[in-house]
């Protein structure tokens, strides 16, 4: 079975399209659990109506499959907490120009 720090680490591959940066970096990813049978990740976007929520999805879920080989891999956009830039590392912020 994986564990919650290797399926964060396999989530660094997919990227924010529109920022070039890593979900995990980003701070959306809020969970990321495994079983032997199944795999579930809570994610959420940078703001509501943000448009990319289904192509993430569907790269989350299809990357939790590739690397775990569980097909059974659910991705469920979530709202609460709201995100903020305090949930990227130093980083990222950096990247951006956020300041630290």
């Amino acid at each position: 079975m994986i564990s919650t720090g290797e399926l964060l680490e396999e989530l660094r591959v997919v990227l924010d399209p529109e920022l070039g940066i890593n979900i995990v970096d980003l701070g959306l990813v809020y969970r990321a659990e495994a079983s032997s049978e199944r795999v579930e990740v809570d994610f959420t976007l940078t703001y509501p109506g943000c448009p990319i929520g289904p192509e993430l999805k569907g790269e989350i879920e299809q990357t939790i499959k590739d690397v775990t080989g569980i097909e059974s891999a659910e991705a469920t956009l979530v709202w609460e907490p709201l995100w903020g830039p305090e949930r990227m590392t130093e980083e990222a912020r950096l990247s951006l120009g956020y300041p630290i």
